[in-house]
């Protein structure tokens, strides 16, 4: 998505957004080349210029194969299904963001920060205030980052503060207040750092947060029951264009204007977002049952390119899907990853020799229309000379290499002791690897099956776990409580705006599903986040390190980048896939220009 602004994620993973390709953005449209579409071909704005009408009903379909979890708070989400729901709610968005993914002045609240003083000040704007009528204010702020330091935090961003002055001893509870929050006055709140790194300008793991929660609406809830209450399940504040109104748990989410929005008045008078399973998707735009389906699968994308009375809008997606390898478990007491140098996979030589059996490039053709591509990098190419060019790291599954993997295995001991045809480990124990997919669309077994038939053509006994693929709760579920029966798993992430990857890989994240952890690696990761890395040849280089050992080390594998497709209805105006984190602002220029689809 043109000039590395962000999308929002319109799949299902967990985390949040990111930068796009500025090839993405050729809104005349481009030829598709030999190996399947271009996602250049498609618009990313809509067509219809026609006045919008005054009020009127806007229905989205979120595709979903599984209940929403229904997490409506931004210290609490974990996945981009919940974040899709709240997108027009603005879900507490602070700060606008320029093309090069720093924080910009301008929005709900204004940043400044200092380096040499490892300061950074946000200022509110004067009339922002609550869907309720409270003024959002310094409190709200300040009480965000003490929810998520609290130890009774139920959520995973825990890491993304520890940057902060204090946070460490108010979470270990020897103090009341957070140190390096000073509340300046009503709308101003300081926030002093540790240590000084360019991810606190990018809204990464540096420790600035690019939200804030309505405080006196959850200060008095204990904070290991808000995942329960209603507050954040049916009646979540916000202060952008729209406001919850209703919630059937897993099923719908309807949104109204917000009378106090700072912005104009939306022109939609409700927004209805439904949980939509992807086997009757294609059925429901050709019934104009929704005007603009998120999470399209792209799969299927030839039985619907054409459906009558819509456009599809195109766009890169700020995400990749990879295969994560279990070696070891988080300790949620210590926040940190430990590692097991017994587990099932800790054989790089096993790891890499799985990444070179598959042909990922193929998959994309051939499962996705062209719509994916081989992914040679942790880091996505949406990060410009950030991420690694395959000149400098080709990466796995660019054509299958199955000589080299069976060399690899071969050298590193795991060969067939016993004539079954799959190969044992080095100490002659059976090695029966059970592989952790996630069900959902046409594809989701036959993509499955292909990765377990790849490597079962190098000798690995891999199954699917349980015998059958796993709906995208449970599966998350499991890959997050290090379920001792999930030894490899194919999952996927969106990005942040922040290419830093310690809120992914690092130590103490929580999302780092592996538990790979090594000094190695956090010495690398340690040094994109230096002061150091303020100078752009250093951070590039600090980058492409940790990238060249992410990929050596292969205790993650990319398989694949991705490209979503929107299906949007003519009658839709306004509406853009070019979003950045002040995206939902536009929410309010969004309309329907005609009475019916």
């Amino acid at each position: 998505m043109r000039n590395k602004r962000k999308i929002f994620s319109l799949f299902a993973f967990t985390a949040l957004s990111v930068f796009v390709l500025s090839a993405c953005g050729n809104k005349n449209g481009t030829s598709a080349d030999e190996s399947g579409v271009s996602v250049g071909l498609f618009p990313f704005v809509t067509a219809n210029q026609e006045k919008a009408l005054e009020g009127g009903t806007l229905e989205l379909a979120i595709v979903n194969d599984a209940p929403f979890k229904g997490l409506f708070s931004p210290a609490l989400s974990q996945d981009a299904f919940d974040n899709s729901f709240m997108s027009p709610t603005g879900f507490g968005t602070l700060f606008r963001v320029s093309e090069d993914g720093s924080i910009e002045n301008g929005g709900p609240a204004d940043f400044e920060f200092d380096r040499e003083k490892r300061t950074a000040t946000i200022t509110l704007r004067e009339d922002l205030k609550w869907s309720d009528g409270t003024a959002v204010t310094a409190d709200d702020i300040i009480g965000t980052y003490k929810i998520i330091a609290d130890k009774d935090y139920t959520g995973v961003r825990f890491s993304d503060i520890q940057n902060v002055v204090g946070v460490a001893e108010y979470h270990e509870g020897k103090s009341d207040e957070i140190a390096g929050l000073t509340r300046v006055s009503d709308r101003v709140v300081e926030v002093e750092f540790i240590e000084a790194s360019p991810s606190i300008t990018l809204m990464g793991s540096g420790g600035i947060l690019n939200y804030a929660i309505p405080w006196h609406q959850l200060k008095d809830i204990p904070v290991a029951e808000l995942e329960t209450s209603d507050a954040v399940r049916k009646n979540p504040l916000s202060f952008g264009p729209f406001v919850v109104s209703n919630v059937v748990p897993g099923e719908t989410v309807e949104l109204i204007r917000n009378e106090y929005f700072y912005g104009q008045t939306p022109n939609l008078e409700k927004i209805v977002l439904r949980n939509t399973a992807s086997s009757g998707i294609i059925q429901a735009i050709q019934a104009k049952t929704f005007d603009i389906v998120l999470h399209m699968p792209t799969d299927s994308f030839p039985q619907y390119k054409d459906v009558e009375s819509y456009e599809m809008l195109g766009a890169m997606e700020f995400a990749y899907t990879y295969i994560g390898f279990k070696l070891g478990h988080y300790d949620s007491d210590n926040n940190q990853s430990v590692l097991d140098e017994n587990a099932k996979m800790s054989n790089k030589s096993l790891r890499q020799a799985m990444g070179y059996a598959v042909d990922n490039e193929r998959v994309g053709k051939e499962f996705y229309h062209g719509l994916r591509t081989q992914a040679n990098t942790l880091i996505a190419p949406v990060f410009g000379d950030l991420a690694a060019s395959k000149a400098d790291l080709p990466g796995y599954g660019d054509g299958e290499d199955l000589e080299k993997a069976n060399k690899l295995l071969d050298d590193a001991g795991f060969v067939d002791t016993n004539g079954d045809g799959f190969r044992e480990n080095p100490d002659g124990t059976p090695l029966t690897i059970n592989f952790a997919s996630m069900s959902g669309g046409d594809i989701a077994e036959p993509l499955a099956q292909y990765y377990i038939q790849q490597w079962r053509e190098i000798g690995l006994d891999v199954q699917l776990m349980n015998g059958r693929l796993h709906d995208f709760q449970t599966f998350y579920q499991r890959v997050q409580d290090d379920d001792p029966e999930v030894d490899v798993f194919m999952a996927a992430w969106s990005l942040t705006w922040n290419p830093d990857p310690a809120a992914l890989w690092g130590p103490t994240a929580a999302f780092n599903f592996t538990r790979y952890v090594s000094d190695e690696n956090t010495r690398l990761i340690e040094a994109i986040n230096s002061d150091k890395a303020f100078d752009d040849e250093f951070r590039k280089q600090a980058m492409l390190d940790w990238q060249k050992y992410a990929d050596e080390q292969a205790f993650a594998i990319p398989t694949l980048f991705r490209s979503s497709i929107v299906p949007v209805s003519k009658r839709v105006t306004n509406f853009t896939i070019e979003q950045n984190a002040s995206a939902y602002e536009k929410w309010a220029q969004v309309g329907v220009s005609k009475e019916t689809r």
